[in-house]
């Protein structure tokens, strides 16, 4: 049997008190019949639907539109873990799952939580087991979920309730849905009952609507009813565009006036590495310019409509792999870098730019070194070590930005040009077509190194993160890898911090008088007479890389990293650098032998 609120037995209790003692003018306040509302009736029904808990805004977390998971809660997205505390905690969640393309997401719950239901009730749950079971019958795409999400109430509201005797009895104030929804529970405890009118709705858009009669308020529900998105299923960037609008498109065009292809997937292909090197610019007037080399391309492109119905028609002569229209799917802009993200179905097509015009970097040592003379791939490393597949090419690149890469069977044409890296203030963008192997030089690479002797290069796959480098020197392949007599380099001698800083920011001094032994079991020792620190080190990916821990023991905790990338390697100095993610500060590390 149904338990009362509270606030319902003090006026089940004022009811009995009254029944005999009605009057005269009692009769005069008998309920309009027009606008009672009875338990069970269709406006009752809506009612309570548009009061109802909506589950959907966390569907992140426990793929069910019914329920929502009462914060904080604790969460591990793909290793990281996040406490929830409000609604921008779901755009953390996203943020993480975003960042790669082609990694496996997983959001794992840290139990017990506490789930709330529709009916604004609470449950203990402590496993995913449990969670499963209650979501059995909404989980998915929009399976069971009953409540109407395009029309709110405007609360306070008030309430007048009567006994059989069509008294009066009381009034009492609904606060927020939570009360809504009990007090449409228990109408069956009253005789009758009649919201005191006016009242007011609001609907998805922000409009409101005053509502004066049981009826008005029963046809705006029921027009409002799957008038929006209610965005119940699992597709939790899908309204990442909720506040875009075409001036925001037109601004961000106009203030970053040269884009490359960061993404393109047609029909499950991956086209991004076709790409390579074009430099698109979108104009004021409507108007595309393609720049790849020598090569341009002319087009156009329009957008309409608003918010997440925003539409983007691209139309190049001679790049087909663009020419559709696209729905804006979202813009991410952050210090060093704006994303403009199209979608088409499960076609994308994104790109990215510095919002940096063209000479903003200073590239001439590595295009003097560049254009001068032979070239040859010494290393590359794509997951496992593929140098010897580049083995039988000389590279030549010319000062108008073409390219050739030749071996027994002729020459195979490509492109170059330079640009501002993703981790590195240099980026060298290489295409030689789509033709293995040279397919896999296809990439916009950070630079690491130049000398008229070497050129080092690194680029971070938009997919899974990992690491892929490709080295060119003068000389052929002659079977060695990288640096790989980095690790000798180091275990000859002592060493001492000739540089430390952290972006801008000069740490030196912290080390001054300190002797760094590096020992060929992977130790390694930091000593100035009176003070020693004790860590580990390795040389990772031929010598590309290199780690350094020091676990707590300061100053040289500093230095503690997984992924120093090796920058310079000479008998007598090592430098080595890390970019921190997320758009972070550059450290750079200098070695000398003593």
């Amino acid at each position: 049997m149904k338990t009362l609120k509270p606030i319902l037995l003090l006026v089940v209790g004022v009811m009995f008190a009254m029944t005999s003692c009605r009057t005269e003018d009692d009769l005069a306040i008998d309920p309009p019949v027009e606008d009672t509302i009875e338990a069970n009736s269709t406006i009752a029904n809506l009612m309570s639907r548009t009061a109802s808990n909506d589950g959907s805004s966390d569907n992140i977390i426990d793929n069910a539109s019914c329920l929502s998971v009462q914060l904080p809660v604790t969460v591990t997205v793909n290793g990281i873990e996040l406490v929830i505390n409000d609604d921008d905690g779901y755009e953390d969640i996203e943020d993480i799952i975003d960042l790669f393309d082609d990694d496996v997401d997983s959001v794992v719950i840290s139990y017990p939580i506490t789930v709330i239901l529709p009916d604004f009730s609470t449950v203990v749950v402590n496993s995913d087991a449990e969670l499963a079971a209650l979501t059995v019958n909404c989980a998915g795409e929009n399976e069971d979920d009953d409540d109407i999400e395009c029309i709110d109430f405007q609360y306070p509201i008030t309430a007048s309730i009567y006994d059989e005797n069509n008294d009066l009895i009381n009034s009492i104030t609904i606060n927020n849905d939570n009360d809504m929804y009990d007090f449409i529970e228990d109408l069956d405890d009253f005789a009758a009952v009649t919201i005191n009118f006016p009242i007011t709705v609001i609907f998805a858009d922000g409009t409101t609507q005053t509502i004066n009669t049981i009826q008005e308020l029963e046809d705006a529900i029921e027009m409002a009813d799957d008038s929006c998105d209610e965005d119940d299923d699992n597709d939790f960037d899908d309204d990442d565009c909720d506040n875009c609008t075409t001036n925001d498109l037109d601004t961000i065009f106009s203030d970053c006036s040269e884009w490359t292809v960061d993404k393109l997937e047609r029909n499950d292909n991956d086209l991004e590495d076709n790409y390579v090197g074009y430099v698109f610019e979108f104009n004021d007037d409507g108007t595309i310019l393609v720049t790849q080399g020598t090569n341009t391309f002319n087009g156009t492109w329009e957008a309409s409509g608003t918010g997440n119905n925003i539409s983007v028609t691209i139309n190049v002569t001679g790049l087909p792999d663009f020419n559709d229209t696209w729905n804006l799917h979202e813009i991410e802009q952050d210090d060093d870098e704006t994303d403009v993200d199209l979608r088409l179905g499960d076609d994308r097509l994104r790109f990215e730019s510095d919002c940096q015009s063209s000479g903003t970097i200073d590239d001439s040592a590595l295009v003097n070194a560049l254009t001068n003379g032979d070239w040859y791939v010494t290393y590359f490393f794509d997951d496992t070590d593929e140098t010897t597949d580049f083995t039988d090419f000389v590279f030549n690149f010319a000062s108008d930005n073409t390219a050739t890469a030749t071996d027994m069977s002729g020459a195979t044409n490509g492109s170059w040009s330079t640009t501002s890296g993703d981790d590195t203030e240099l980026g060298l963008n290489l295409n030689f077509g789509t033709g293995i192997p040279l397919d896999e030089l296809a990439d916009d690479w950070d630079v690491l190194e130049v000398t008229n002797d070497i050129i080092r290069l690194k680029d971070v796959s938009g997919g899974d993160g990992s690491e892929d480098f490709l080295t060119f020197e003068r000389t052929p392949f002659d079977g060695g890898n990288g640096n790989d007599d980095l690790e000798d380099i180091l275990i000859d001698g002592l060493w001492i911090v000739a540089s430390y800083t952290e972006d801008a920011d000069d740490q030196t001094s912290d080390y001054a008088g300190y002797e760094l032994d590096f020992n060929m079991d992977g130790t390694v020792s930091a000593s100035n007479g009176s003070s020693t620190n004790n860590g580990t080190w390795a040389v990772l990916s031929a010598g590309n890389q290199m780690t350094l821990d020091f676990g707590t023991d300061l100053p040289f905790e500093e230095l503690n990293d997984d992924d120093w990338d090796v920058i310079s390697v000479l008998s007598t100095e090592v430098i080595i650098q890390d970019v921190s993610g997320g758009g972070g500060g550059t450290d750079t590390l200098t070695l000398q032998k003593l």
